[in-house]
């Protein structure tokens, strides 16, 4: 392997790597693949996105089935959860899209090495040298520019180790039945993701979050109407509270917090979900031998996502001041695969990456809340339209939740687009295609959307900042 000089090794095989693999390998690039499991992925397939999705989905399912009368159908009222089942098509799903890397691999040309791979200091003569190590035997691999894809894991709260009362994301995934009682703690997209899927199945969830308000970084609507839904769900929602101790007892685990109003509770239930965000993956990479700069545990990189080493990119989580999302750390790792390959390429624009979290209801949302608008300086119009008023919502038999669209007064800019409801997360990328192209209010009001869909209700939003929404 050391005779070989790869235009590009790329440490970590998640979606950020794979991504920026597949690309430089479509460039016609001699790319390196370096993945520590045995398996490509990532958090997102095995622990992450993928799964928690496809427990969603099963969730949205089962919620269909309790209401089955409603739609004409008889009969159903005896089902029953498999949930050995349910985890089984979850694992089908993740071992399918596996496969699928492996063949992309191949199709593409990409040396895939099984192994952790690290620096050894800056390039010699143009040349990096990154060591591979796998089952204790060191390999050395040549390459004129190396990718650092490492990604992030579960934060876990000071004192605690996860086990199989307290739990991370990917002891979720993997318990072997559903929990009678849940405490989450953190309100963020993997807390009331795992809320919501549970309590479908009936767990009684119970959810502590230390910021005022659920999903912190939405809109502040999106975050009153998401609790009001919960609420409706009979899940309780704790803001502003803070988490005071966890404890194991001979049934589960006790959790004390403070809650908004200065007093003491506790909650007792079977597992408790911590989910506290995420930190980088950067230990271990050998990053002190190199110029590499971090801030705050996160990579510092330059809009090509190059690093203050040359020929050294970082992409994915361990970027700092993005979003730790799959989608951007893919997209991250496009740009800076075509720096390297001399091609065209955009860097990222943070105000057009859309954030989904696909509860029930789900949430889709790009740009600037209401109140960011507010303190940039803006003069700010609000549309908003309500899916009660939409009618394939009706059909669906998914009312709740809005279209809320703000943009600038005096221009028509759209600003940002938030999104609570049926399939926010897929109307989303309607509103970034229209930000990207630099299309305003006027231009969307004016845009036809097809009859009955989803879709009409950002037509009817669009229409709402001019107090012009046909539906409402």
């Amino acid at each position: 392997m050391a005779e070989t000089i790869y235009d590009v090794a790329i440490i970590g095989g998640g979606p950020a790597g794979y991504t920026a693999a597949i690309r430089a390998g479509e460039y016609g690039l001699k790319v390196a693949l370096i993945e520590r499991y045995d398996k490509l992925g990532g958090t997102c397939l095995h622990w992450g996105c993928i799964p928690t999705k496809a427990l969603l989905f099963n969730a949205e399912l089962w919620d269909y089935l309790k209401e089955a009368a409603e739609f004409g159908i008889d009969g159903v009222s005896q089902a029953q959860l498999n949930w050995p089942q349910v985890l089984a098509r979850k694992n089908s799903i993740i071992l399918r899209h596996a496969k699928g890397l492996d063949f992309l691999m191949k199709k593409n040309k990409v040396t895939v090495v099984t192994g952790t791979g690290k620096l050894t200091g800056p390039a010699a003569a143009g040349i990096h040298s990154v060591s591979v190590t796998k089952d204790g035997q060191e390999t050395l691999l040549q390459t004129r520019n190396v990718l650092l894809a490492t990604g992030s894991d579960a934060k876990m709260l000071p004192g605690l180790q996860e086990d199989e009362r307290i739990l991370t994301n990917v002891g979720m995934l993997a318990i072997d039945s559903i929990p009678r009682s849940l405490v989450v703690i953190g309100a963020g997209a993997v807390g009331v993701e795992f809320s919501s899927i549970f309590r479908s199945f009936g767990t009684e969830v119970s959810i502590v979050e230390f910021l005022p308000r659920l999903v912190p970084v939405e809109d502040e609507e999106i975050s009153k109407e998401l609790a009001r839904n919960f609420k409706k769900r009979r899940i309780d929602v704790n803001v502003g509270a803070k988490v005071e101790s966890v404890e194991k007892t001979d049934a589960g685990v006790r959790v004390t917090f403070t809650d908004s109003n200065g007093r003491t509770v506790v909650k007792e239930a079977d597992k408790v979900l911590v989910a506290v965000g995420r930190y980088a993956r950067t230990a271990g990479l050998n990053l002190e031998s190199t110029r590499v700069e971090l801030e705050r545990g996160s990579i510092k990189t330059n809009p090509t996502m190059e690093t203050a080493e040359p020929g050294i990119f970082a992409i994915g989580d361990i970027v700092f001041g993005l979003p730790q999302l799959a989608h951007v750390g893919s997209m991250a790792g496009l740009v800076a695969v075509a720096k390297i390959a001399g091609r065209h390429y955009r860097p990222i624009n943070r105000n057009r990456i859309p954030g989904c979290t696909y509860t029930e209801p789900q949430i889709g949302s790009v740009g600037l809340t209401e109140q960011a608008a507010r303190d940039a300086g803006h003069e700010v119009k609000i549309g908003k339209f309500p899916f009660a008023g939409n009618s394939k919502a009706t059909i669906v038999a998914s009312h709740d939740g809005f279209v809320k669209i703000v943009s600038d007064a005096k221009y028509g800019e759209i600003l940002g687009v938030h999104i609570i409801g049926p399939s926010a997360t897929e109307l989303i990328s309607e509103a970034v295609v229209a930000m990207d192209l630099e299309g305003t209010v006027e231009d969307l009001m004016f845009t036809i959307h097809a009859h009955p869909t989803l879709s009409e209700a950002m037509l009817d939003a669009y229409g709402a900042v001019e107090g012009l929404a046909i539906n409402a």
